[in-house]
């Protein structure tokens, strides 16, 4: 494989613009502008109250949270994705209002698309086994893409990834397995 990311991404209205956790996306800049704060290890927007509570009332439906049937679902269909495309799926975890991927693929196709398919077939196989919801869509718009430049990183990224509290559907392959460890994070069981 050519390039390595760790892509995340989370389910409808659970992580809006405006929230106490932090945000990137376009805010005023102060100038009749718009900017979007997503320059790594630079600060981004966090606790915009009247910006939240905008956008939890344009929300079509309520935040969805994934069941661990669904998120199996999801986990099938990511599994399915990256075999199709001819990708390495190294790591993935599905916790109710996010998912996280370390994904290899061959040349250096634009992570925006990489991102786009998985949430795309990961929907409709969704969409086919529950109802869709009212919102029209499982997922918030875009997601974060992070290249993963070396070895170290991409381990890293598949500790993260393993090591995710409350995941309800996760897969590491074991050839990652082992030289994490015995894949089980320190305190948990």
């Amino acid at each position: 494989m050519d390039r390595f990311w760790l892509l995340t991404w989370t389910t409808y209205g659970t992580w809006l613009p405006g929230d106490k956790r932090g945000f990137v996306s376009e805010v005023n800049d102060g100038q009749g502008g718009r900017v979007i704060h997503n320059i790594p290890q630079a600060p981004y927007d966090a606790d915009w109250e009247h910006l939240a509570h905008d956008a939890r009332n344009r929300l079509k439906c309520a935040p969805i949270l994934l069941t661990s049937q669904q998120a199996q679902t999801v986990l099938s269909q990511l599994h399915e994705t990256a075999n199709y495309r001819q990708w390495q799926l190294i790591a993935a975890a599905t916790m109710a209002n996010h998912v996280h991927v370390v994904v290899g693929v061959p040349g250096d196709p634009p992570p925006e698309a990489i991102l786009r398919d998985f949430k795309s077939y990961a929907s409709r196989m969704l969409n086919r086994a529950f109802q869709r919801p009212a919102s029209g869509t499982w997922w918030t718009e875009s997601g974060s893409k992070r290249k993963l430049k070396n070895e170290a990183a991409v381990l890293g990224a598949v500790a993260y990834v393993r090591d995710q509290e409350y995941p309800l559907a996760n897969w590491i392959h074991p050839g990652f397995l082992a030289e994490l460890g015995d894949g089980i994070a320190p305190g948990k069981q």
